[in-house]
């Protein structure tokens, strides 16, 4: 079977798409600099493979470290490359756009660059919907024009932009990138999940903190936007039907029609806060306390993708409903209220 370099295999889509690759035949050999995920994961997704962990190794490092890179491509050839490794907390990159900029650009040229001198250009690329700014209709097609509202968006956007250009001087090069919209839930199994450090920016490990005690309450940013409830609308995936995802966009690059090529992945339909919030409180059995702040500059009133495009041409379709998705991420949650566990975090 292909062998695969998933760079950032340690973070939340990273590991569940490492799992899915192995129990779909593969060899994956992942990298991740441990910047903000847990070698508890890998760890984690060994045991999830059973069997199949014979086909699985890791190495630490950043792509930064050229040298360290060009070793893991000595050492082994790869059919292709699935490339998630980068920042990606929007008000800290407001914050430390340096820091984004380095890191995510930086490290990105120096695998591109080290992919290209062993003859490997063959790459799925973790993208965002973020690269469609503050859309002004609904739902968002593939077409639409593109802008950033923040740093992190902002180097996606460029990255997007590298690969394009890429397969515009070299031909050679077959790369799918991949919109995701907002990516929740957790493996089944309870085994891994999403672990954010400090207090979260997204919805659902907000949620999720709140309901193991960790936060008294969650903020609700803006409840009158002219949707159902006055609340923010976005398009919530399933993390597991994220990483099939990326098993469906590796497969589509043997097409030998493939040149840049980009696909929304999300579930085309729109949820609000307050409906996911109710949501998670069935699965949980627990009492969500709200307080209501109010809108968040820049924030959209309504996003959520078409997902014809991604149906039609990779054969993919998000499987899992909100219910599936507040299931597993309160196993999740309830099983590893700290995470992964790092030093200093103890249940109280």
């Amino acid at each position: 079977m292909p062998m695969i370099l998933v760079t950032g295999g340690a973070g939340y889509i990273g590991s569940h798409t490492v799992l899915q690759l192995l129990l779909a035949g593969y060899n994956v050999l992942a990298v991740d600099n441990f910047d903000n995920s847990s070698a508890v994961a890998i760890s984690r997704v060994k045991e999830l493979a059973g069997k199949l962990a014979k086909n699985f190794s890791f190495v630490e490092l950043d792509l930064r470290n050229r040298a360290a890179l060009e070793k893991v491509f000595t050492n082994q050839k790869f059919d292709a490359v699935i490339h998630f490794a980068g920042l990606k907390a929007v008000g800290e990159s407001v914050q430390k756009p340096l820091l984004y900029f380095d890191n995510n650009l930086i490290g990105t040229i120096i695998l591109f660059q080290v992919m290209v001198a062993h003859g490997c250009k063959k790459l799925v690329f973790s993208s965002s919907a973020t690269v469609y700014g503050w859309p002004k209709e609904v739902p968002c097609t593939e077409e639409f024009p593109l802008s950033s509202t923040n740093p992190y968006g902002r180097t996606k956007l460029i990255i997007e932009e590298m690969c394009r250009d890429l397969y515009c001087a070299d031909k050679n090069w077959k790369i799918i990138l991949l919109r995701y919209f907002n990516p929740v839930g957790a493996h089944p199994s309870g085994f891994i999940g999403e672990d954010p450090r400090g207090i979260p920016n997204n919805l659902m490990p907000f949620v999720q903190q709140v309901a193991v005690g960790r936060l008294p309450s969650l903020t609700v940013f803006g409840n009158d936007y002219k949707t159902c409830d006055g609340t923010g609308v976005r398009d919530y995936i399933h993390v597991v039907d994220l990483a099939e995802g990326h098993i469906a966009a590796l497969r589509k690059l043997d097409d030998p029609k493939i040149g840049c090529e980009v696909y929304n992945l999300g579930t085309g339909k729109g949820t609000s806060v307050l409906e996911m919030v109710k949501a998670f409180e069935q699965a949980s059995g627990k009492k969500i306390p709200l307080a209501m702040g109010g809108r968040r500059p820049g924030d959209a009133e309504i996003v959520y993708a078409s997902t014809k495009k991604a149906e039609k041409e990779l054969n993919w379709k998000a499987k899992h409903d909100i219910d599936d998705m507040c299931r597993d991420q309160w196993n999740w949650a309830s099983k590893n209220p700290y995470g992964y566990g790092r030093s200093g975090d103890s249940p109280k």
